[in-house]
């Protein structure tokens, strides 16, 4: 009995940019399930925009391939116009929207003229979809920078494609509406059964946004796992400072905190440090700072070179230079 292939799969894959810094991705193996989103995360240079651009077709690897529905992907140097035909990458740059034209036209005209019905609802659709309705007859060139964004974004699922790219695409997008476009995407994904692959610095974003993370280092996949998952139980300090503000602690320093170690490095979240106004289990820390959130306080405390932050959720109850306990939830070792 025949079985089906993976959605993407990337075999032996390998594209490496030679010189003083070497860069690239090497020997990249893995399988991208359909209708979910899959985050990929990694430092600047760690090869995860290669990565994505090399499963679009836009990079022609040194070694390996990529095969999207059992089919391969050629790179430009086999193919003439790069790119997959069912797959659309929106990066953080807007370059290919026209600026004078508005933007439901920037929808419409990618879509052919033989279906004329179609070409009047998809549009609509999509821009509901993405609550921007309001922005239709506006022209591009009147548009702010997170409303570019989002019109590119619309402007990629016009066409119905079956794979979404997405590099770095909320830099420029409004924190007060990044969170619904990020939910938005994820209602599509649901409803339509797209697939979508997003690279991005901010844990914010692939962690309430992704179904699966792919940590890249040094060209290589490090780890993958549900973001839950590998956030509260990372294999490596290296996904640990990705995907938390964390404190790190050689071992003997740690001691401060009443914690006896086994590895060289201990690693607490902020949120696993609780402070107490009564004695508990570490000794008296002094507050350094205390950096106001909106909803929450980070408090940085020293004990002598020592030094750690925590969330706080009583705001107000601690000044500059008063001293506190804390009581340790949680904490990894590497």
């Amino acid at each position: 009995m025949a079985t089906t292939p993976p959605f993407i799969e990337v075999v032996g894959l390998t594209k490496i940019y030679p010189g003083k810094h070497r860069s690239g991705i090497q020997d990249i193996n893995l399988n991208i399930e359909q209708g979910k989103i899959t985050a990929i995360i990694g430092e600047s240079g760690s090869g995860k925009s290669t990565l994505l651009r090399s499963i679009f077709g836009l990079l022609t690897p040194d070694e390996g391939k990529v095969i999207f529905e059992g089919v391969r992907v050629w790179g430009p140097d086999e193919k003439l116009i790069p790119g997959h035909d069912a797959m659309k990458m929106v990066t953080q740059h807007t370059d290919d929207l026209n600026l004078y034209a508005k933007v439901w036209d920037n929808l419409a005209i990618l879509l052919p003229n033989t279906d004329l019905q179609a070409k009047q609802e998809r549009p609509e659709k999509i821009l509901r979809q993405l609550n921007m309705m309001h922005l239709a007859d506006k022209r591009v060139a009147d548009l702010s920078g997170g409303e570019k964004q989002r019109t590119a974004i619309a402007r990629a699922l016009v066409t119905q494609p079956k794979l979404l790219l997405l590099d770095e695409p909320f830099n420029q997008v409004d924190t007060t509406f990044r969170d619904g476009l990020q939910q938005d995407i994820r209602r599509i994904v649901k409803e339509s059964g797209l697939t979508v692959i997003i690279v991005s610095h901010d844990p914010t974003e692939v962690l309430s946004m992704a179904d699966d993370l792919i940590v890249v280092k040094d060209g290589s996949i490090l780890e993958r796992n549900a973001p839950k998952a590998m956030y509260n139980d990372p294999q490596n300090l290296y996904t640990a400072r990705l995907l938390a503000h964390c404190n790190i602690l050689l071992n003997e320093e740690a001691r401060a905190l009443r914690i006896k170690g086994t590895k060289e490095r201990v690693v607490i979240y902020p949120e696993w440090i609780t402070p107490l106004t009564t004695a508990g289990e570490s000794l008296d820390w002094t507050v350094k700072e205390i950096l106001f959130k909106g909803a929450y306080e980070e408090i940085h405390l020293e004990y002598g070179p020592i030094e750690i932050h925590l969330i706080n959720h009583e705001l107000g109850m601690y000044d500059h230079y008063s001293h506190i306990n804390v009581r340790v939830k949680k904490f990894l070792e590497f």
